[in-house]
This record gives C-alpha cells, sequence and structure tokens, in this order.
C-alpha cells in the first residue's frame, strides 16, 4: 500500500475540522485525520507493506523547463507552496509520528510523491494498492499486475477503488491510457492547459481511435483528408497545439525509475520508539489515534508502555 502523502494529509485537514486541537491549541486535524485514514485502509485491505510516499519536491525543476505554468498557480510568495497557515506546522509532526512508529516514509530529491509511488508500484513483485486523491495516478492502473488506485473521492472517508475498467467507464479510454488524454483534455488544478479547444469527450474519441498520443500525432501528420474524429477543426488544434504536445508529457508522465534509498516497508508490528511515540501522542493530543493506528497494525495492548 502507496500512500500519497500530500495528498492525504491536505484532505485530512479540510475533512476534519481544525477545532480538533493539542492540548495547547494548535489544530492536529491532519495529523489525526491521516493516522485515521491510514488505520482504516490498513484494517480493510490487510497489505503486507506499506509506505508514506512524500513530496521532496513538489513543483520538480523538470517539469518546470518543460512547462511553466505546471502548478504555478500554487506558488506562494516564498517560492513553496502555498499551505494553508494552519497544516504547514502539522506536517513535520506527521513525520516525526510515522517515524516513531516505524511506518517507512520516503521521497526523493527533485522528485514528487507521484514519481516516488510510480518507482516502488513499477518494481512491485505483487498486487498495489494507491491511495491518493490524484487522479494522475490513475496512468498506473493495471489489471495484469494487480495496481489499482484506491482514490479519496470526498473527505477521508469516500473512497472509491479504481482498475482498468473503472477508468474506461468514467473516461471512455482503455485503462492504460489516462496520461495521454490528461496530456489532451488539460488539468487546471496542475496548471496544465491542455490542447486548446480539445475536450474529454473528443480526447477519449482521439485516444480511443489512435491508441496513444504518438498515435493520435502520427494520425495528424499524414491525414489529407479529414474525417471524424480527425475533423478539419481538430486537425487545426492539434497542429496549434504542437509546442504543448511536445513537452507536455514530461510533465504529466510518472516517473518509474528513480533512485531511492533502501527501504524497509514491512508493517511495523511494534512501534520503532515506543517512548518517543507515546510523547509525541500526549504532546499532540492524538493518543486515539495513535492508539488505532497501533491497533490496525496489530501491536500489542502493551507496545507504548
Amino acid at each position: 500500500m502507496l500512500l500519497d502523502a500530500a495528498s492525504l494529509y491536505f484532505r485530512a485537514f479540510y475533512g476534519v475540522p481544525t477545532s480538533v486541537t493539542s492540548p495547547d491549541g494548535r489544530p492536529v486535524n491532519a495529523v489525526r485525520g491521516f493516522l485515521d485514514m491510514t488505520a482504516r485502509l490498513v484494517t480493510a485491505h490487510a497489505p503486507e507493506r506499506l509506505v508514506a510516499c512524500w513530496d521532496d519536491d513538489w513543483r520538480p525543476a523538470f517539469r518546470v523547463a518543460a512547462l511553466p505554468s505546471y502548478k504555478a498557480h500554487r506558488l506562494a510568495a516564498d517560492g513553496g507552496e502555498e499551505t494553508p497557515d494552519e497544516l504547514g506546522p502539522q506536517v513535520p509532526v506527521l513525520a516525526d509520528v510515522l517515524a516513531a512508529a516505524g511506518v517507512a516514509r520516503v521521497g526523493a530529491p527533485g522528485y514528487e510523491a507521484d514519481d516516488v509511488i510510480g518507482t516502488l508500484a513499477t518494481r512491485a513483485a505483487g498486487p498495489v494498492d494507491v491511495v491518493t486523491g490524484d487522479r494522475d495516478l490513475f496512468q498506473l492502473v493495471d489489471d495484469d499486475r494487480g495496481v489499482r488506485v484506491l482514490y479519496t473521492a470526498r473527505g477521508i472517508t469516500d473512497i472509491e477503488a479504481v482498475d482498468e475498467a473503472a477508468v474506461t467507464a468514467r473516461y471512455g479510454i482503455p485503462g492504460r491510457a489516462y496520461a495521454d488524454f490528461a496530456v489532451l483534455r488539460g488539468d487546471p488544478s496542475d496548471g496544465l492547459p491542455g490542447v486548446a479547444g480539445i475536450g474529454a469527450k473528443t480526447a477519449a474519441a482521439l485516444i480511443t481511435a489512435f491508441g496513444d498520443l504518438a498515435g493520435i500525432r502520427a494520425a495528424a501528420a499524414r491525414t489529407v483528408v479529414p474525417a471524424a474524429p480527425l475533423t478539419a477543426a481538430v486537425l487545426r488544434k492539434l497542429h496549434a497545439g504542437a509546442g504543448y504536445l511536445d513537452a507536455a508529457p514530461v510533465v504529466v508522465a510518472v516517473a518509474r525509475d528513480i533512485d531511492l534509498p533502501p527501504l524497509d516497508d514491512a508493517l511495523p508490528r511494534r512501534p520503532a520508539d515506543p517512548g518517543r511515540l507515546a510523547a509525541l501522542a500526549e504532546q499532540h493530543g492524538i493518543a486515539s489515534s495513535v492508539r488505532r493506528l497501533g491497533a490496525a497494525l496489530g501491536w500489542p495492548a502493551d507496545a507504548l508502555a
């Protein structure tokens, strides 16, 4: 089970009221929500391995170089990611709790959590559940290898299992074609404009007809007599968007072969540092969430003693 950590702690922050605070009055709603969600997921799906995948770089330079608009609308004045004031201080607390609990957490300099997830999912020998609220990761869905997305559709409890059939049912495209579909249609939430004038319906029709983005562009290059779905209007739009289509796949495609540090991703059967975890639980008023996580992981009753 690969957790898209930033996606989940943002979702937890907005799904749990900021009135959930530590004993000294600081919000811990994102920490509580993340831990409770993880406990429910482990209980429901019983993974053998668990990794919290981290954004070491939320806006990697190689993606910005390819498409300067990538996530530009989310830039804060200091050049970092715009984050609610009450969320920022909770992120290092969550990292400390995961470390003390012994839950594997991994990021990679210059890469997003998506790329960590893509690499670990590609390396995995068995089935993989990717937990995220980011549709970009639908591109990893692979029925043959047992890779699916547990999509946090709303809040922190509404989770939809997405396999290839679900992608097809939702978008009308082959299950593994999501990245090319996203390039064509665009995604305003990531600053990805798409090809001007080509929406989801046309993008799906093009992918269904020609298989992938390379096939679409090859067909557009050789088409002399326009015919649906490569109508004259669509051809004009594809030719006008050629520069964007050259750059966007680098932005959208999840890396699958990055270098990662050695990783012990087995479920922790006891806390890695019981004393530290107990102290963090008391300091931040999250003891009940820590106990729920411990119960889901099968910790003995005296794990924090």
